[in-house]
């Protein structure tokens, strides 16, 4: 249609006119709004319009098309292309699912416009329609009731109450909603006691914030008949009932029809069921009369969904009391005498019996004996009258054995690692249970435990010293509470710090002491300690002691003692393949003493003092001897005293021979050139003479004295005599 539009404006352009030649058409949309006919708030069933209205401007002769849309809830639902300025929606029988918010819009070419919003109204909902599925039924049956609303869309909202005839109150009331349909069924089961029922319908229909509700219909009248009648209650023998009758109690029923499944009957005595059948239409309960059959019985007849009950009471006439039965005492020792006897109220001739649990232990009213430990127990007493027997009251009787003396002792070794975990046991063999144990250590109490048999009461502890243990039990006996014997448990505590200390110091002086002192904290001996030196694996010295400490010392220290130190301590209670606990490490130093070191520098200074004035004398002696030798190589013998040069010479010599002197050295100048080849069985002899001489040059001193050693040696005839003549004289050489 827009082509077809196009074409005829372009034809009537080809005319000349009022318009404008060479230009296309323009349009504008003025104004666009819509109409609620006859008004936006009408009556469900009634009919509604809705009309969009647009005013649109244009350059050419014709009306331009453009697009029309209606719009609900923001939803598109119709939309229609058009020329003309108004378009009408007709709405049919409004609904409530009709209600809503709408507005409509224009398209033209490339423009659009939106009117307003605007609230449609449907006030009110059809009445619903109500079918059953039966009008008559049967008492536990079930009647199913439709609901429908046929004019209306989901989702709705169906309520269907359930009513007696003649009664307002609702007897039963199911609400549901349905999301798909405008219908829904529900099934109501027919009760106890409805006779004559119908059901009302509502319908509530929700759209946005627009609430609306249908009257509520009401349906059809169901008549119910019944299943079977109230139960009745049949009691014998009618009138006085005394024990010892045979009584029955009977609840019968009446049904109305065959059905499938009998419903079950059930007698009841307070809350216990004494009776019941599902076969028939009654149950018995049929014993003997006693008193405590007296009381309030209620019968029940139940199916699935009926549940009848009627109720009665029994009241029986007591032919004697219930006997008593009487003790001395209920706790008794083992020894004493146990007595129980049974009376009746009224003294009646009546039998009598006494039974420990189910065995008779007396035909008559009294039963006394000593009381073992096999006599506790539970005791009761008979009596008999015709056939009337009755039992008395229950009397707990406990004989009490008396503990033996109990037993302590524990799981571990006779030494304990300190730290570790014990068990202490305390157990007496003989004795009535439950037996309390109490464990003493070091007389205070450590624990409780109480058993119900002869088995052992076991204690955990962890001991850090040597400890005593004592437990004592006690049962129902009345002799005071029993102690064991003394368990004594000797807790050993494992090396677990190592110190190495200085007894002395640190830093010692050569030929002194080092002292070092390995101490370890509570450990139990004996001990094993090692010392060490660093970086060797065997110790140097070893010891076991039963003291905390162990001291090494080494006596006169050089410094091949100097070094790291460390020692190792272990005893029994050390884990064997743990580590060994080691010390810090100490370093020793050693050093020389002062007066040493002078003694060495005063000795290293003599020596070389004494090599440097011997290297000189053995100079100078060189030199004279030199000089010396021509004149002596001529004479026959020497003289016996030459000068005092010589003195002093031979003096000097002579000294020297007192410190060691070696005369080969310092006298090979006066040696004649044979000497090496001279025998060694040479003859020598010595003449001693004084000369006394002053000493100008020490003005009033005392003289000196000079002794003159004269040396003759005596050859073998083959060899020529040599003579030598030695002097010593002063130290100043005069």
């Amino acid at each position: 249609m827009r082509t077809e539009a196009n074409a005829l404006n372009r034809f009537l352009l080809s005319f000349p006119g009022p318009s404008l030649e060479g230009q296309e058409n323009s349009f504008t949309i003025n104004s666009i709004h819509m109409e609620i006919l006859p008004k936006n708030e009408v009556q469900n069933g009634e009919n509604l319009t809705l009309q969009c209205i647009v005013d649109v401007s244009t350059t050419s002769l014709f009306k331009p098309q453009y697009q029309m849309l209606f719009y609900k809830n923001d939803a598109l639902f119709y939309n229609i292309s058009t020329v003309k300025s108004t378009e009408s929606f007709p709405i049919p029988q409004a609904r409530v699912y009709n209600s809503g918010t709408y507005k409509c819009t224009v398209i033209l070419n490339n423009k659009e416009k939106t009117s307003a919003e605007y609230q449609v109204f449907v006030r009110g909902v059809p009445n619903p329609r109500v079918t059953l599925d039966k009008k008559e039924a049967i008492e536990g049956g079930v009647v199913k009731v439709n609901c429908s609303v046929p004019e209306e869309r989901p989702p709705i909202h169906f309520i269907i109450e359930k009513f007696k005839l003649e009664v307002k109150d609702v007897k039963q009331k199911r609400e549901k909603t349905s999301l798909t349909q405008n219908s829904v069924m529900m099934e109501f089961p027919v009760e106890e006691q409805d006779h004559i029922i119908s059901f009302h319908c509502q319908v509530i229909i929700v759209s946005g914030t627009q609430v609306e509700s249908s009257q509520s219909v009401k349906s059809d009248m169901v008549t119910v008949t019944e299943s079977f009648t109230t139960p009745k209650f049949h009691i014998r023998p009618q009138g006085l009932i005394t024990e010892g009758d045979e009584l029955q109690i009977r609840c019968t029923i009446q049904v109305t029809h065959l059905p499938q499944v009998f419903p079950e009957i059930i007698i009841q005595k307070d809350k216990v069921i004494v009776a019941h059948s599902k076969e028939g239409n009654q149950a018995v309960y049929s014993v003997m009369a006693m008193v405590e059959h007296s009381g309030h019985y209620k019968c029940k007849v139940e199916t699935s969904r009926i549940s009848k009950v009627s109720s009665i009471v029994v009241n029986i006439t007591e032919l004697f009391s219930k006997p008593k039965l009487e003790f001395t005492s209920t706790r008794l020792d083992q020894g004493e005498i146990l007595s129980l006897w049974c009376s009746v109220p009224g003294q009646p001739p009546a039998n009598f019996s006494i039974q420990k649990g189910d065995m008779i232990v007396s035909q008559t009213q009294n039963f006394t004996k000593i009381a073992s430990v096999w006599d506790s127990g539970t005791y009761t007493c008979l009596a008999g009258v015709g056939k009337v027997v009755k039992k008395s009251n229950s009397v707990n009787i406990t004989v009490c054995e008396m503990l033996s003396r109990p037993r302590i002792f524990h799981n571990a070794r006779s030494e304990v690692i300190k730290g570790q975990t014990i068990e202490v046991s305390c157990q007496s063999t003989n004795g009535s249970s439950p037996i309390s144990y109490s464990l003493l250590k070091a007389s205070n109490v450590l624990d409780r435990r109480d058993e119900n048999s002869n088995s052992p009461a076991v204690f955990q502890d962890k001991p850090t010293q040597d400890t005593e243990y004592q437990c004592l039990a006690d049962n129902c006996h009345s002799h005071d509470r029993i102690a064991s014997s003394v368990l004594q448990v000797k807790v050993i505590a494992p090396v677990d710090e190592v110190k190495l200390s200085f007894l002395l110091d640190n830093v010692v002086e050569s030929g002194k002491t080092i002292a070092l002192q390995c101490a370890v904290n509570e450990a139990s001996g004996p001990i094993t300690y090692k010392f060490y030196r660093d970086k060797e694996d065997r110790p140097f010295f070893e010891t076991s002691l039963n003291d905390t400490q162990a001291i090494w010392h080494r006596t006169e220290a050089s410094k091949e003692h100097e070094g790291q130190y460390y020692c190792t301590a272990l005893n029994r209670a050390n884990p064997p393949k743990s580590n060994t606990p080691q010390s810090n490490i100490l370093t020793v130093k050693v050093f020389f003493a002062p007066w040493k070191k002078a003694l060495i520098a005063v000795f290293v200074t003599g020596v070389i003092i004494a090599a440097l004035i011997l290297g000189a004398r053995c100079y100078v002696l060189k030199k004279g001897r030199a000089k010396q030798m021509p004149v002596e190589m001529s004479r026959p013998a020497a003289p016996l005293l030459s000068s005092n040069s010589e003195k002093m010479s031979d003096a000097t010599i002579e000294a020297s021979r007192h410190y060691g002197y070696n005369e080969d050295v310092a006298n090979h100048a006066k040696k004649p050139i044979n000497e090496n080849k001279e025998p060694l069985t040479l003859d020598v002899e010595y003449t001693e003479v004084e000369v006394t001489s002053p000493e100008p040059h020490r003005g009033l001193e005392t003289k000196g004295t000079e002794t003159v050693y004269s040396e003759i040696r005596k050859a073998d005839p083959d060899f020529m005599e040599n003579r030598y003549s030695r002097t010593e004289g002063s130290l100043d050489g005069t």
